[in-house]
């Protein structure tokens, strides 16, 4: 009877010992399937003179902290944006139901006065507009005789002139603010995270990104399938490598804002980081080896982006950041200073000059094709069918565009070279372009930023 107790005993230490040894090879074998992930994380960023170790630290020490401060306050905040706009391409034929999918827009009384264009204008120009006035009611008295009537058609093709010219230095689409379908958003209340759109839909959208606008080198490249950047130009590489990080940049949002179901029976559901769902977009075993330079790719995206910032600081450091509440004003000018003194003092920019290089007409006919691409993906956008998606892509990809407009203005380019804020009809952003350029930076900020916690959590 002891003897079979012992045997019974013995049995059960083995199970048990097997059991924990098998649990542990497997806890080794998943860590070391998330350390894939990361496999290119140590190396320096494509066709740059920076590693991304040292993007790592700026970027987490530096300007996460406060760049997120700044972007709770109410200048950045609030966007304007139309998520009615119908898709240029295709029926729209696939509205998500989901109820996170779902966008809050702002009622007239929850946005801050300051932040509406005409009071806007009214308050922080009111000396201007005076002189202005004063002006004009003199050269009223002295062209009384004058008809300065202006027929509707003559408004319609002015208009039109405007919006051409805009066009020609913008990389990508933007809302018509005075458009009755283009509402206030308030992003702290409208979070990017996984809403559970996907399917063909998503697909669609990617797939005409990536097959129909990125440059590739041969034909016949499906959507998810590897793509060789080899024989591509540095320009056509930058814009593969762009879209790719913001592709990436989104697809660690989502990661990282998961619908976790409840611990408990009676506990509710809650948002947090998926490992197994990070896992399934970046590990080089589930992906067929492409996870990792995706994530590489974000680097570039960031890089281009902090670039866009530095040229454009002394244009940034002279704008009011007007909302109408002159504390919090100050704070964001002041805000911005210091945070812009950190990205100005990296040592390894991105250098934009050596982009559109050689001879200049086919440099220009590339520029143009680079513009065109690029403002069709702005346009992609509104064929999105999940409004919380397309808000955010809308914000991203105006972001990336505000940048690149940045890059490729001013007094040059090149690591010297800067916009700034003194000759308005030559450079000018509008408040939209600024609300997106810094929350498209934010958002590949936190992407860097999370995927230290994936690395913790391997």
């Amino acid at each position: 009877m002891r003897s079979s107790w012992k045997t019974r005993m013995s049995f059960l230490f083995l199970s048990l010992s097997v059991v924990l040894y098998t649990q542990a090879v497997k806890n080794k074998s998943k860590n070391s399937d998330v350390g894939g992930c990361f496999c290119k994380l140590n190396e320096q960023v494509d066709d740059c003179a920076c590693q991304i170790e040292s993007l790592d630290q700026l970027n987490n020490k530096q300007i996460h902290p406060p760049l997120q401060s700044l972007l709770a306050k109410d200048y950045f905040r609030y966007f304007k944006v139309n998520l009615k706009k119908q898709c240029p391409f295709w029926p729209d034929d696939s509205r998500c139901a989901l109820k996170d999918c779902h966008v809050s827009a702002c009622s007239e009384g929850q946005v801050p006065d300051g932040i509406k264009a005409e009071i806007h204008e009214k308050n922080k120009y009111s000396k201007e507009a005076q002189e202005e006035k004063s002006q004009t009611c003199q050269e009223e008295r002295e062209l009384s005789a004058l008809d300065t009537t202006i027929s509707k058609a003559s408004q319609e093709a002015f208009k039109n002139w405007t919006d051409y010219d805009d066009s020609q230095e913008n990389f990508c689409e933007i809302d018509d603010d005075t458009s009755a379908d283009s509402q206030y958003v308030d992003l702290l209340l409208n979070p990017e995270r996984y809403t559970g759109y996907k399917g063909a839909s998503t697909h669609r959208i990617w797939r005409s990104i990536y097959d129909e606008n990125c440059f590739k080198p041969e034909k016949g490249i499906a959507y998810g399938k590897q793509r060789s950047l080899a024989g591509l130009c540095l320009e056509k590489r930058a814009f593969y490598r762009l879209i790719s990080g913001l592709h990436t940049s989104i697809n660690i949002h989502l990661c990282a804002q998961y619908l976790l179901p409840s611990k408990t029976m009676l506990g509710s559901k809650t948002w947090g980081p998926n490992l197994e769902e990070f896992k399934s977009r970046f590990d080089p075993k589930l992906t067929n080896g492409h996870g990792p330079q995706r994530l590489k790719n974000l680097y570039f995206a960031y890089l281009v982006e902090l670039r866009a910032l530095a040229k454009a600081a002394p244009y940034l450091e002279q704008e009011d950041f007007f909302t109408g509440n002159d504390e919090e004003d100050r704070d964001v000018k002041q805000g911005i200073k210091n945070l812009l003194s950190f990205i100005k003092s990296f040592p390894h920019h991105f250098d934009e000059s050596k982009l559109f290089q050689g001879n200049p007409k086919e440099a220009h006919i590339l520029k143009e094709e680079f513009k065109n691409h690029f403002r069709n993906i702005s346009r992609i956008m509104d064929c999105v069918g999940c409004d919380k998606c397309k808000l955010w892509g809308k914000l991203q990809v105006q972001g990336m565009g505000t940048a690149l407009k940045i890059l490729f203005s001013g007094d040059g380019m090149g690591p010297d070279s800067t916009v700034t804020n003194q000759h308005k009809k030559s450079f000018q952003l509008r408040r939209t372009e600024i609300v997106s350029l810094f929350n498209a930076f934010g958002r590949l900020s936190k992407s860097i930023q999370t995927i230290e916690l994936f690395r913790e959590q391997s």
